[in-house]
């Protein structure tokens, strides 16, 4: 393994060492900070809201790059971060979403600088936070707001999809449901509505409902949290609901059921609340865009397939102004989100000849 890849993996286990759980990313920001600012040659700047924008000064006035990754995980702080590594991989939460993605920003600057590559345009670093949960992509949407148009696409990593490009942003809408009653004794006021009761009855309708394979959706009850004894009629409970689609309309669709069913659930003495705490709009470049035939590109010169695809990612707001952007992967892992997560190290030679690659062409898009 080259000198290069080895000080990549070894700044991925540094970052993913520092929890840096939604809404709480600090630490790890002011780690990377640090990083970005014992860097030749980069003009960095973090702002009020804690991203992180290295610019690597382009040579000419072409059009500038954004080349971002999410900070943020969804393991709480007090997560166990312990590492293990094997021949050919390391094991971690965090380690692969999006650790390796942070580090590969680093990596990028690296493997262009060993080229002699400058920059027609100006490369932007970008380390934002709350991609994750109920982050909502406020992070990317502050980014977007700030670049707007001007760049020539915005380039998305994520660690553990290797030959994926993302060129379509599934459409979400997160819900909080909450039911109340008046509640009481599980014996003495036995038939009086009880919220858990109530919410699990919600719950049953609404994984009943008829969930299209063509166009793709899909429902999730991720959260679940209510009562106050084993024997007492719950006052209150309530749920997180995740509902995705690939097109708007599907998604629109699923919506009307899912909003349906809460107003049916409501009765004297049952209260059924819904709350939005999440939307992450749609949108897409077509497949034929020359920005993905260039990632295609990048990754069929390393000998590896491209799949294009959808998912729910930092992508999903430049993709939603009509922005040119796609989402890439750096190598290929496992157990994502969970605490078994890990990430392969041997294909990370390939994925990060295929980014270089792939920001190179970009400055070339007409």
């Amino acid at each position: 393994m080259s000198a290069l890849l080895t000080a990549l993996l070894k700044l991925a286990v540094q970052i993913q060492q520092i929890p840096a759980p939604t809404f709480a990313e600090a630490q790890r920001l002011a780690f990377l900070l640090g990083r970005f600012r014992a860097e030749p040659s980069l003009e960095v700047e973090q702002d009020a809201r804690g991203h992180l924008y290295a610019r690597w000064p382009g040579s000419s006035a072409a059009r500038p790059l954004v080349v971002s990754a999410h900070c943020d995980t969804v393991f709480p702080p007090d997560t166990d971060l312990n590492v293990h590594h094997t021949n050919e991989t390391i094991h971690g939460p965090g380690i692969g979403d999006n650790s390796i993605a942070v580090a590969a920003l680093f990596g990028l600057l690296w493997a262009l600088r060993q080229e002699d590559f400058t920059p027609p345009g100006d490369i932007w670093l970008v380390a934002n936070v709350c991609e994750e949960g109920l982050g909502d992509l406020k992070g990317m949407r502050a980014v977007v707001d700030r670049f707007g148009d001007a760049p020539a696409a915005y380039l998305v990593l994520e660690g553990m999809a290797l030959g994926q490009i993302y060129y379509r942003g599934l459409g979400v809408q997160r819900y909080r449901i909450t039911v109340e009653t008046r509640g009481g004794h599980a014996w003495g006021d036995y038939g009086a509505p009880s919220a858990v009761h109530e919410l699990a009855a919600l719950i049953t309708q609404l994984t009943a409902l008829p969930i299209p394979s063509q166009p793709r959706a899909s429902l999730n009850v991720g959260v679940i949290h209510g009562g106050t004894s084993v024997n007492t009629l719950a006052p209150r409970a309530w749920l997180e609901l995740d509902l995705r689609a690939e097109r708007p309309e599907t998604l629109n669709r699923l919506i009307q059921q899912v909003e349906t069913i809460i107003r049916k659930a409501r009765r004297p003495g049952v209260q059924v609340t819904a709350e939005v705490i999440g939307r992450r709009p749609a949108g897409e470049i077509r497949p034929d865009h020359p920005l993905v035939k260039k990632a295609v590109k990048a990754l069929q010169e390393q000998g590896l397939q491209a799949m294009l695809t959808s998912g729910s990612t930092d992508a999903n707001i430049p993709l939603s102004r009509g922005l040119p952007c796609v989402c890439v992967g750096l190598t290929r892992g496992g157990g994502a989100h969970t605490v078994h997560e890990y990430i392969e190290t041997a294909p990370l030679q390939k994925g990060l000849a295929a980014l270089t690659n792939l920001v190179k062409g970009a400055f070339a898009l007409p």
